[in-house]
C-alpha cells in the first residue's frame, strides 16, 4: 500500500541529478593543481620588480634614443659623403667622386647597426639590485647592488631636451659597476633616480 504522494518521488527524482550536478561543478572548479595555480598566479606590472626567483621585468629603452643617434649619422656621414664626392671630383675629375661610396656605404651599415645596438639595451629592477644589459656582438650585463649605489642623478644635454630625453647616471662605492641608462623619457628617468635613492638609502642603512 502506497502512502506517498506519487509527485514527491517525482520531485525527488528531478533534485537528486541537481544536487549532484551542483556538486561535481563545485569539485572540478575547486580541485586540481592547474586551476588553483591559475587562480593564485601573481600578475607582475611593467617596470615593477620581479619577485625573488623569479625572471626579471625587462624594460626596453624608448625609441627616440634611436631617432637621435640616427639624426646624428645622417649628418655626420652625410657631410662626409659630400666632400668625399665634390673635393676629389672637382680637383682630380669626376671619376674620383667615386670616393664617396665609402662613407656612404658606411651610413647604411650604421643605420642598421644602431637599431641593433639600440634594441640591445634593456633594464631590470629586481629586489636586491638593478640588471642593465647591452651589446650587440659582445653582451654586456651590469649589476648594480641597491645598497652599493652613492649618487643618482638625471642628465639631459641641450640634444636630449630638444628631443624630449635624459639619461640616468649611477654611481656606486666600486667605478667599476658604474652604470648609465640612456635616452630614458624625463618621467621614467625621475622615477627611477627617486626610486633607486630610497632603496639605496633603506639598504644602507639595514632595513
Amino acid at each position: 500500500m502506497e502512502t506517498g504522494n506519487p509527485h514527491d518521488a517525482g520531485t525527488a527524482g528531478q533534485e537528486r541529478p541537481a544536487e549532484a550536478t551542483a556538486t561535481t561543478a563545485t569539485t572540478r572548479t575547486t580541485a586540481g593543481p592547474a586551476a588553483t595555480t591559475e587562480a593564485v598566479e601573481p600578475v607582475v606590472p611593467s617596470g615593477a620588480p620581479a619577485a625573488p626567483g623569479g625572471e626579471p621585468k625587462w624594460i626596453a629603452l624608448p625609441p627616440g634614443l634611436l631617432k637621435v643617434r640616427r639624426l646624428m649619422l645622417v649628418v655626420w656621414l652625410g657631410l662626409l659623403t659630400l666632400a668625399a664626392g665634390l673635393v676629389p671630383g672637382l680637383l682630380a675629375g669626376p671619376g674620383w667622386a667615386v670616393f664617396a661610396l665609402l662613407p656612404l656605404a658606411l651610413l647604411v651599415w650604421g643605420w642598421v647597426m644602431l637599431e641593433r645596438n639600440w634594441r640591445s639595451w634593456r633594464y631590470a629592477e629586481r629586489s636586491d639590485d638593478l640588471l642593465i644589459s647591452r651589446g650587440v656582438l659582445w653582451r654586456q650585463e651590469t649589476v648594480v647592488p641597491y645598497g652599493r649605489m652613492q649618487l643618482v642623478e638625471v642628465t639631459s644635454g641641450p640634444l636630449e631636451r630638444h628631443f624630449g630625453l635624459a639619461s640616468v647616471q649611477l654611481h656606486t662605492a666600486a667605478a667599476a659597476t658604474d652604470a648609465t641608462i640612456p635616452g630614458l623619457v624625463p618621467a621614467e628617468a625621475e622615477r627611477l633616480r627617486d626610486r633607486l635613492t630610497e632603496l639605496g638609502e633603506a639598504r644602507s642603512a639595514g632595513l
